[in-house]
């Protein structure tokens, strides 16, 4: 993980010298949790969550002289691919019904009955549930960083977290 004046350094060398070398030491640092983190929303879709991501990168690279280091870069950059996946939510359900879809994205992540009890307690919950829990649980980020990605109040997002821990338990003790 690189430290904030790292990442302002490599920022920097991207803005001022059109490094690309540089950013794609950013594309290496961060790929690995976004990547996870589409995987997750997605519950498993490879293919979608590579272009998912690869689409963030290519928009944090176009806008990164708007960039302005008030928030860590993986904060901004997650910011871009939450607004990315729903985006492409927002294109394939044009009613605006986003949350009503999750089982198209039923590819096994994994042959392990652990990893389907938790893609299908996963597939219980709505977008915002599971990308709370993701960020919050997987990535190991504090709620206030999920409330700047997600532009929700810190209430709300402890309040799907718990949504989410409720129902995420239902289905996991059903399952047993």
């Amino acid at each position: 993980m690189l430290s904030k004046v790292e990442e302002l350094k490599l920022i920097s060398r991207c803005v001022l010298a059109d490094d690309r070398h540089a950013f794609g030491t950013l594309v290496e640092a961060y790929q690995p949790r976004l990547r996870r983190f589409f995987m997750n929303l997605t519950l498993g879709d490879e293919y979608l969550s590579d272009d998912l991501a690869q689409e963030t990168f290519v928009k944090a690279y176009i806008e990164l002289r708007s960039f302005r280091g008030m928030a860590r870069f993986g904060t901004w950059l997650f910011r871009i691919g939450y607004n990315e996946f729903y985006s492409y939510k927002r294109s394939q359900h044009p009613t605006g019904d986003i949350e009503s879809a999750p089982e198209q994205f039923s590819t096994p992540i994994d042959s392990s009955e652990i990893a389907m009890d938790v893609k299908t307690a996963m597939a219980q919950l709505s977008e915002i549930e599971r990308t709370a829990v993701t960020l919050f649980y997987i990535d190991d980020l504090p709620v206030k960083k999920i409330a700047t990605i997600t532009g929700l109040n810190q209430n709300t997002v402890r309040s799907h977290l718990h949504r989410a821990k409720e129902k995420m338990a239902k289905t996991l003790k059903t399952d047993i």
